[in-house]
């Protein structure tokens, strides 16, 4: 026995952590192919305009809302290993379906080729647009399904292989894949799109989908021979299981009854869910800000290109791009700062989270400047809007940890899925209202606060932005001021 407790500990839960960044890293980019093609190679083929590029989002925003409610519960009733396998194989082919758009698209407007699409005028190019649009809704749907799969199961993965204390280190870790995703996807999709333009296959923006989308069939291969519970994985030894399952054994050493061991066992129903206060807090706070996050990965290629003149593929927009994710990649520290201050303080984990995520809610103020710095130089509102991803992201990592720190594992991924759908809601809001106020405020050339047309939409949705962060921290401690952990009856 002395023997093994003195056996050097293995870390092969940092290898299952990596393989949840690496899914994570293919969900972002999948998501992104559309948001770095549609404004140079897709809106000229189909004649789209803002408000049709945000239908298309917002729909996609309002099926992951709703996907999130039953992935969660699929994910929990699945388990890890199937439920991530279907999940990303459901949103790996709605990726390649987008590449069939064009193809249906024409077959059912009756044109053949790609020339006639683009030179198409009048009624035919608003048939086109619709029908166009349509396609892409199809193919958004199936992609918005499976992806909501996603962070319901990389959260209950983290919750089977990291006790609490690391639990929002871990997190940040795998999160920071959305980071990578976003600082991959602009150097690799519009040149890609662009290379097979070139060379005649397609319009280039379909081969995009289909390269990205294959990503996501290579990782299922390796989770499927890689991933095992903890307690069954012949990788993790002894002393890295203990490590692991140290929060079991404090409860253990605390005396803690065995009927209230099964208790805490017991699944909750997904009505029993929406009961707690603390359900309530995790929904508002993603649904306050998810949303954020999400217009600056659909809309910031079409601000670099409106406001700026840069189309997706030409390098200073490559390059703003690249080094506003860069900054945003700073989050991965965003995780550990929990973990200093119960370490200094020792504060409980949730009250050590909330004091961690307000301070992140102070950094999206900046946006207020965003718009206005502009004037001076693109690069200021390029580093501002990636400060604000990088506290976005760190107070993602936060948000998601607590539904660990206050609901039991057979609760985890439900509680994740409802979050979800709450930040599918507010994704679909600021989505739907940017397209119809990017079109309204570029047609009546309207006026606010010094700036005209689309500027001026923009920096009313950088102010929404701004401070949407704290709105949901206040809420959310008004909710839960304490720790509180959810006790089934």
């Amino acid at each position: 026995m002395s023997t093994l407790r003195n056996d050097k500990m293995t870390n092969y839960r940092w290898i299952i952590c990596a393989m949840l960044f690496f899914a994570t890293t293919v969900n972002y980019m999948d998501r992104q192919v559309l948001s770095l093609t549609w404004k140079d190679f897709i809106a000229p083929e189909f004649h789209w305009t803002d408000s049709n590029y945000g239908d298309i989002t917002a729909i996609f925003s309002i099926v992951y809302a709703i996907a999130n409610l039953f992935a969660g519960r699929f994910i929990d009733w699945m388990g890890t290993k199937k439920g991530y396998l279907w999940a990303i194989g459901v949103w790996s082919l709605g990726a390649c379906a987008h590449a069939l758009c064009g193809w249906a698209t024409e077959h059912t407007v009756g044109i053949h080729t790609t020339a006639e699409m683009l030179s198409a005028g009048g009624a035919v190019a608003s048939t086109i647009a619709i029908v166009s649009v349509y396609y892409f809704i199809a193919a958004r749907i199936i992609l918005g399904v499976g992806e909501a799969g996603n962070f319901p199961a990389a959260i209950k993965v983290t919750a089977e292989y990291f006790p609490k204390k690391d639990r929002a280190f871990s997190t940040s870790i795998f999160n920071a894949g959305a980071t990578v995703g976003a600082l991959a996807a602009p150097v690799s999709i519009p040149p890609l799109a662009r290379y097979f333009q070139e060379i005649g296959v397609g319009n280039g923006w379909e081969m995009a989908f289909i390269v990205i989308g294959a990503l996501g069939f290579i990782w299922m291969g390796f989770w499927m021979f890689l991933y095992k519970k903890p307690h069954e994985n012949r990788f993790v030894n002894k002393a890295e299981l203990a490590y692991i399952e140290q929060d079991r054994e404090d409860e253990e050493a605390a005396a803690k009854s065995a009927a209230e061991n099964r208790k805490e066992e017991k699944k909750l129903s997904f009505w029993q869910c929406l009961k707690f206060r603390q359900t309530w807090a995790f929904a508002v706070g993603k649904f306050m800000t998810d949303g954020v996050w999400w217009f600056f990965l659909f809309w910031t290629p079409a601000y670099i290109s409106d406001v700026y003149g840069f189309s997706s593929d030409s390098p200073t927009a490559q390059l703003l791009i690249f080094v506003l994710y860069a900054i945003t990649m700073l989050s991965i520290y965003g995780g550990k700062l929990p973990t200093i201050i119960i370490n200094r303080t020792g504060k409980n984990p949730y009250a050590a989270r909330m004091q961690a995520m307000f301070i992140f809610a102070l950094f999206p103020l900046l946006a207020l400047l965003a718009q206005p710095l502009g004037s001076y130089s693109y690069w200021f509102p390029i580093i501002i809007i990636g400060i604000a991803g990088a506290a976005h992201q760190s107070w993602s990592a936060n948000i998601f940890s607590v539904v660990g720190d206050m609901f039991p594992n057979t609760a985890v991924a439900t509680i994740t899925g409802i979050g979800g759908m709450a930040g599918g809601l507010g994704s679909f809001l600021i989505n739907k209202c940017s397209g119809t106020l990017f079109d309204y405020s570029d047609a009546t050339q309207m006026v606010f606060m010094g700036f005209q047309g689309k500027e001026a939409g923009y920096f009313i949705i950088f102010c929404v932005c701004a401070v949407a962060y704290l709105i949901g921290w206040c809420i959310m401690k008004a909710l839960v001021p304490k720790y509180r952990p959810v006790v089934v009856e």
